[in-house]
């Protein structure tokens, strides 16, 4: 199945792995002992190593005020990454908004795409800084529930698990907020109009407050993909519906909710010239290797990671397996990290790609999005290799199975 584009994919929810590409979403990050540079070569290497597996794109997150991750500017490394490759889409897994200006996400993104046509996908957020300004004001902290949630349940064999319990401190994000100009008194973003102002730049079919045509070059008519990425049933899932845009759920981060994004996406969809029927992309956080006990010990400091992220501390850099099988836990930092570290897809290729096709299965996913962090750059490389050579592997065999029948 091809790419999203103007006349629409093929598939609107297979069942199986053979018609349903991987992509990979890197978050660049900084090896434990290692730099920045590092971390950015490592990205540079992996979207080699992805072209040479096959895998359809190559997507890279923003990510700000992290000392693990070096995926910060996601047009310049988008950039980067064409430059480096040669067939692989690339693309951003995703360009905040309003951190960045539509008008500049299309000027950004169309320079590069002018250069590399058809390569290009820009994947768009949202984070609204101000809600975690008023949360802060108001002396919220973080993700503690306020009613029970919904009991842990399995869709068609995938785990719901309930949401993780914790208590962030949103120092960092105030300390964004104020960098980036944001305020409780700046406008209320209205996500959806600015979605539809970067297609509007894209299109040709921008105005401006009188009327008159705005050309935006050379963002104007260039041949790129335009996704929404969401995780919950909310304002993303509906925009992308409502603008007829290929949207990306995020079962890596926010698990619980991942098929009901889905499905309030599909309820939203409306035809576009883009798109003519919904196609969704579901991402999954896994880790890859020879056999079961090795590819567990390599995840093994996963859940560190994401207590770090979760309790706003911010991704540090990537400890080592035997530092992590050491730490030891509380039953609260347990509860905080066990919704993700549960639902991470960890093994041989084999057991892998089981999980990975029942994801596939509960969501009616047209594209899977993997990530997979490793302390040593190797494992990250060989992970990747090791996934995309048995979904081929069974993509092929699902494809002689269709022909004989």
């Amino acid at each position: 199945m091809s790419a999203p584009s103007s006349s629409g994919p093929s598939s609107s929810g297979p069942s199986s792995c053979g018609p349903v590409p991987l992509s990979v979403l890197d978050l660049s990050p900084v090896p434990a002992g290692g730099t920045a540079t590092d971390a950015l070569r490592h990205t540079v290497e992996l979207a080699q190593a992805a072209e040479r597996a096959g895998y359809l794109r190559y997507w890279v997150a923003e990510h700000h005020l992290a000392t693990g991750v070096a995926s910060s500017s996601t047009p310049v490394l988008v950039a980067l990454l064409a430059a480096a490759t040669r067939t692989i889409r690339v693309g951003s897994g995703a360009v905040q908004l309003p951190h960045t200006a539509p008008l500049q996400v299309a000027e950004q993104f169309g320079t590069v795409a002018a250069l590399h046509p058809g390569r290009v996908d820009i994947g768009l957020g949202r984070f609204d800084l101000q809600k975690i300004l008023a949360m802060h004001a108001a002396g919220r902290t973080g993700a503690a529930p306020t009613r029970e949630p919904a009991p842990e349940r399995v869709v068609d064999g995938l785990l719901v698990p309930q949401p993780g319990r914790y208590l962030a401190d949103l120092t960092a994000f105030v300390t964004l907020a104020e960098l980036l100009g944001i305020s409780t008194d700046s406008p209320p973003q209205d996500y959806r109009r600015e979605v539809a102002a970067i297609l509007s730049y894209l299109d040709g079919t921008a105005r401006d407050a009188t009327g008159t045509p705005l050309h935006v070059l050379p963002a104007e008519g260039v041949d790129v993909d335009v996704w929404v990425l969401g995780s919950s049933p909310g304002a993303s899932a509906e925009a992308a519906g409502a603008l007829g845009l290929p949207f990306a759920a995020s079962y890596h981060i926010v698990p619980h909710t991942a098929i009901e994004t889905v499905e309030a996406y599909r309820a939203a969809f409306r035809p576009s010239d883009r798109l003519d029927r919904p196609h969704v992309m579901v991402s999954a956080d896994v880790v890859v290797a020879e056999t079961d006990d090795r590819a567990r010990e390599l995840a093994a400091p996963y859940g560190e990671w994401v207590l770090g992220i979760r309790t706003g501390r911010g991704a540090r850099p990537y400890r080592t397996p035997a530092e992590a099988l050491a730490r030891e836990w509380t039953a609260e930092e347990r509860a905080a990290v066990a919704d993700r570290v549960r639902t991470q897809f960890v093994g041989s290729a084999a057991r892998v790609a089981d999980g990975l096709q029942t994801l596939v299965r509960a969501t009616g996913a047209d594209e899977l999005l993997v990530t997979t962090i490793t302390t040593d750059h190797a494992d990250r490389v060989a992970s990747h290799e090791l996934l995309a050579a048995e979904w081929a592997r069974r993509s092929a065999a699902s494809a002689a199975a269709g022909a004989l029948r």
